[in-house]
């Protein structure tokens, strides 16, 4: 059992005394804990190795306290389990020398045994539960497959993935062939990851609102939707599309347990589109942390207000900025744990 199950029961929607809190990429480039493991090892040797995945996870807990921890990883160990290599160059970010660009190079893609390529992510949900000792969740994620499809074919990070959404235009046979092998792998992934323990998985679909709303459904959401099936009897799932607002009424009605929000889209927005019985997660903009400790916290009793603190989790819009003040991280999980409703 878990102790502090107050991530588990908003995700069921239950009466909760206050929302729990937890943020996007809080395991990582802001703490300097962190910043002294980074100094030691490269990135996919962190990812790689379960004792240090498991370290990086729990030490803004041990600092802040959060309601649930979230696995340290990278979306981009799917394609390197794919056969599809990944560098990540300092100062640079995701690099792929041979990025997919035909109908060949979506066929010499694979779809690994998860179990055997990506075991280390499995024995580093083991080492991390075992520090967390039960008192609070652990959330594992994936990439939406047609994120994971933009680094793929782009080769790099991107403002616009313009050579993704080509491929997509020009050659949409050999994009839904790479978007089904990596739906297939990471729904076999993210079934593993709950079997080695995590508590609730979510969907990161960072690139979806690159896409005008038909494309989105043609080339994001419906495998996504295939994820949510698959997952949402195993554990809940969380589906979180920045800048997808436009799709907030279809993800409402996927299965998933709740839905991630950007800052772009208000709490009387969000909870109209969704018809008002979904959790939503969010949407706290990362920029603001750069706010006064004081201001912090008042925008985010603001924001629990507007959202209400049932059927909500406390969340930023998007990761947390590598050079956020320490005592700003702290205001606004602080602020949460203060929360009184009026």
């Amino acid at each position: 059992m878990i102790k502090n199950d107050l991530f588990l029961r908003a995700l069921k929607g239950e009466t909760v005394e206050r929302p729990p809190v937890w943020m996007m990429r809080q395991a990582g480039r802001y703490l300097p804990e962190f910043m002294e493991i980074k100094a030691k090892y490269d990135f996919f040797t962190r990812c790689q190795t379960p004792e240090l995945a498991s370290e990086i996870t729990v030490q803004p807990i041990r600092r802040y306290g959060m309601d649930a921890a979230i696995l340290f990883s990278d979306i981009l160990v799917i394609p390197q389990a794919m056969n599809i290599e990944v560098q990540m160059k300092p100062n640079f970010g995701p690099y792929l020398p041979n990025p997919i660009r035909s109908q060949k190079d979506v066929d010499n893609v694979i779809v690994p045994d998860v179990k055997e390529a990506l075991n280390y992510v499995y024995e580093a949900i083991k080492a991390t539960k075992e520090k967390l000792n039960d008192d609070i969740p652990l959330i594992g994620f994936a990439g939406s497959p047609w994120t994971i499809l933009c680094y793929c074919v782009q080769g790099q990070g991107s403002k616009n993935f313009d050579k993704a959404k080509e491929f997509c235009f020009t050659n949409p046979i050999a994009a839904h062939g790479l978007l089904q092998k990596i739906t297939d792998t990471t729904i076999a992934y993210l079934k593993e990851k709950v079997k080695a323990g995590c508590n609730a998985v979510q969907v990161f679909d960072s690139w979806g609102g690159m896409l005008s709303p038909v494309d989105y459904q043609e080339f994001s959401w419906q495998y996504i939707q295939q994820i949510i099936d698959a997952l949402k009897d195993d554990a809940p799932v969380i589906a979180f599309g920045k800048g997808c607002w436009f799709a907030l009424d279809t993800m409402a009605k996927s299965g998933a347990s709740a839905l991630g929000i950007d800052w772009t889209c208000s709490a009387k927005n969000a909870r109209y589109l969704t018809g008002g019985n979904i959790t939503l997660q969010g949407n706290f903009d990362p920029t603001r942390l750069f706010s006064p400790p004081a201001e912090i916290k008042k925008m985010v009793t603001q924001m629990i207000n507007d959202f209400g603190k049932d059927k909500y989790i406390v969340n930023l819009g998007h990761g947390i900025l590598p050079n956020i003040p320490l005592e700003n991280a702290k205001a606004f999980i602080d602020a949460v744990k203060e929360y009184k409703a009026e």
